[in-house]
């Protein structure tokens, strides 16, 4: 196919073409392909593609008015364009457009149509009334180095077992690193796909991959862990989460996959009379998926342990809730280091922060106890002397 100036061109954001790049790089196998509408209800009825679970048909329904007027003017055989942030993305050959019920979408995603639920009011807004079908190339793709990286670590410690995690880190915390330490000392590999953010309401992704890096460096033997950034499209979302992190995580080369018990999606298809959860409906996905205790700290036994054997009860328990400890980082606090590792507190507060005092300078050597010499220092340098005065206990 050689693409031409003159097609027609359909609209799409950086969620779809995230979508459509893991399709493209065969990281969503078994769905290889944009469905048409008769596959896409044969995985409605069924769930599965060629014997393997997959949640929900694999399709492309930009929405606007731009776009519905152009795809219904389509025609089989027409190659068009897709247009993504002004550029030319990718082209494709049309087999089908075929109308769809955006609601039914949302709940074949979501297990819901509410829109107080997080996500539906924005996946709403971008699914039109049509869908399309057909082959479709990447213009200029890129080779993803992420497979290589595994491989080449895989090879590098001779591994047997490559576990997989997802993480948000929005922000790093201290129960995160406990899950990270826990699911390491039980595999050669660990694999932590970090997932890169849509929104504003997120901590910027390079401040999460910066204390990442750090923590790895400085506290793991880091030649055991390897990190992928994972676009967090759309497709992750809702009740089928944990089906679609496991499929990516297997394409990518993992046998295993550890989850948190609060995991989206692990509760919410639990059967009150039984222990089967969404895992036990999963078919032909060939990776061993561990579900990991919900870490807490215990002011009993003061140190961080497994909820499910602290026997103190909640009264007794702080639990680490991501956007709680966001919110004290987004309104310039510092968070106690039970919560978050001091040295990653610096770093996100000097990011967000950046020249916030008057004089840093004169700050640091009013309150904070020096040497004498007169020494330059940075805004993370004066949080983590500043966390040392907070832990100091002698006048209490």
């Amino acid at each position: 196919m050689i693409l031409s100036r003159k097609n027609k061109t359909l609209i799409v954001d950086s969620e779809a073409v995230s979508a459509l790049k893991l399709l493209k790089n065969g990281l969503l196998a078994p769905a290889t392909k944009l469905m048409n509408k008769k596959e896409s209800a044969d995985v409605l009825q069924s769930g599965l593609i060629n014997g393997q679970t997959f949640p929900f048909p694999f399709i492309l329904a930009p929405s606007g008015k731009m776009n519905h007027e152009i795809l219904k003017s389509l025609k089989i055989g027409e190659e068009i364009t897709l247009l993504s942030n002004d550029e030319e993305f990718a082209y494709l050959v049309v087999e089908e457009v075929f109308e769809i019920d955006p609601q039914e979408r949302i709940i074949q995603i979501y297990g819901t149509s509410d829109l107080s639920h997080p996500g539906v009011q924005a996946t709403f807004n971008r699914i039109g009334t049509f869908a399309i079908s057909g082959n479709f190339e990447i213009i200029n793709q890129k080779k993803s180095k992420s497979k290589q990286l595994i491989n080449e670590a895989k090879n590098r410690v001779n591994a047997k077992h490559t576990t997989a995690l997802m993480m948000a880190a929005n922000p790093l915390h201290r129960a995160h690193e406990r899950f990270i330490r826990q699911t390491l000392d039980s595999t050669d590999l660990l694999v932590i796909f970090l997932l890169k953010p849509y929104t504003e309401a997120n901590l910027d992704f390079q401040i999460r991959k910066d204390s990442l890096e750090y923590f790895i460096s400085n506290f793991l033997t880091k030649n055991n862990v390897v990190i992928v950034e994972l676009d967090n499209s759309y497709v992750f979302s809702g009740y089928n989460e944990i089906i679609l992190d496991a499929i990516v995580a297997k394409n990518y080369g993992c046998n295993r996959l550890t989850i948190g018990r609060n995991h989206a999606g692990l509760g919410m298809l639990y059967d009150a009379n039984s222990d089967k959860s969404i895992i036990d409906k999963m078919v032909g996905t060939d990776i061993e998926i561990i579900v990991a205790s919900e870490y807490v700290y215990c002011d009993k036994c003061t140190t961080l342990v497994s909820k499910s054997t602290c026997p103190h009860g909640q009264h007794h328990q702080i639990s680490y809730h991501s956007d709680s400890i966001l919110e004290l980082f987004e309104l310039g606090i510092l968070p106690p280091t039970l919560l978050v590792r001091k040295e990653i507190s610096a770093h996100i507060l000097s990011k967000l922060f950046p020249n916030r005092f008057k004089n840093l300078e004169k700050l640091y050597y009013d309150i904070l106890p020096v040497e004498g010499l007169l020494e330059e220092h940075t805004e993370k340098d004066f949080y983590l002397e500043l966390m040392k005065l907070y832990q100091t206990t002698s006048l209490t």
